[in-house]
C-alpha cells in the first residue's frame, strides 16, 4: 500500500484560522449557556411566587468581556443572596 501526503497552502495560517474558529465558538456557547441559565433561574423564581423583583436580581456575566477565548466562562449570581438563600434551603419564615 501506497500512502501519499502533501500539504496545500500554509499550514501555520490553516491552523491560526481553526484556533479563531473555535475561540469564537467556544464564546458564544458560553455566551448562549449563560444567558439560558439565567432566563431558567428566573423563571423559577417567579413560578414559585417570589415576584419579578427578587427574579431580576439574579445577574449574568461572561469573560472574557470582550474578545473571544478558548477558555471563555460565564458567572451567574443573584444580587440577593440571603433570599434565595432562605428560600433554597427551606427554613420557617415568619
Amino acid at each position: 500500500m501506497k500512502l501519499d501526503f502533501s500539504v496545500t497552502g500554509e499550514i501555520v495560517n490553516a491552523m491560526r484560522a481553526e484556533i479563531l474558529a473555535g475561540e469564537k465558538a467556544v464564546t458564544k456557547a458560553i455566551k448562549v449557556a449563560g444567558g439560558n441559565l439565567k432566563s431558567d433561574w428566573r423563571t423559577q423564581v417567579t413560578r414559585t411566587g417570589l415576584g419579578r423583583r427578587l427574579a431580576n436580581t439574579i445577574r449574568a456575566r461572561t469573560y472574557p468581556k470582550a474578545g473571544e477565548s478558548l477558555e471563555a466562562a460565564a458567572l451567574i449570581w443573584s444580587n440577593a443572596p440571603q433570599i434565595i438563600g432562605a428560600h433554597d434551603t427551606g427554613p420557617l419564615i415568619r
